[in-house]
């Protein structure tokens, strides 16, 4: 039965047989308790200045203020695995409402720096920042 289930699985026997062994269990919950450790590090960087961070913050804060170095790698797992997430930025709605309006296009550059034209008044350039509303 077990072999099918490997099959199927695509796990090799020794490799089933050895996550179950009494050493591999140990190890893991060894590492586990390492994580709760750095995990409780890691929420009081997070929680620095009452600001929620993200990974590299976390990692800037860890080293200058608690002197302690982790890799990044490392805390962006056990962020993931104890689910502590970074609020991410909204969106600048004005940004949006301008861009849907178009109201800071730039028109086309028909005339191609060709002032000269020959007759008088062809031509008028301004600046329309300038003019008042």
């Amino acid at each position: 039965m077990v072999s099918y289930l490997c099959e199927v699985l695509q796990v090799s026997r020794s490799g089933y047989y050895n996550y179950f062994a009494q050493t591999s269990v140990e190890r893991r919950t060894m590492k586990h308790q390492a994580d709760e450790r750095v995990k409780d590090e890691i929420l009081k960087a997070y929680q620095f200045k009452r600001r929620h961070k993200g990974a590299r913050q976390i990692k800037m804060t860890l080293q200058n203020q608690y002197k302690i170095t982790y890799n990044l790698k490392r805390i962006r797992r056990i962020m993931k695995k104890f689910g502590i997430i970074c609020p991410i930025r909204k969106a600048n709605p004005y940004r949006r409402m301008a861009k849907a309006t178009k109201e800071h296009r730039t028109c086309t550059n028909e005339l191609q720096r060709n002032f000269k034209q020959g007759v008088a008044g062809k031509v008028l350039l301004t600046d329309i920042t300038y003019l008042t509303y």
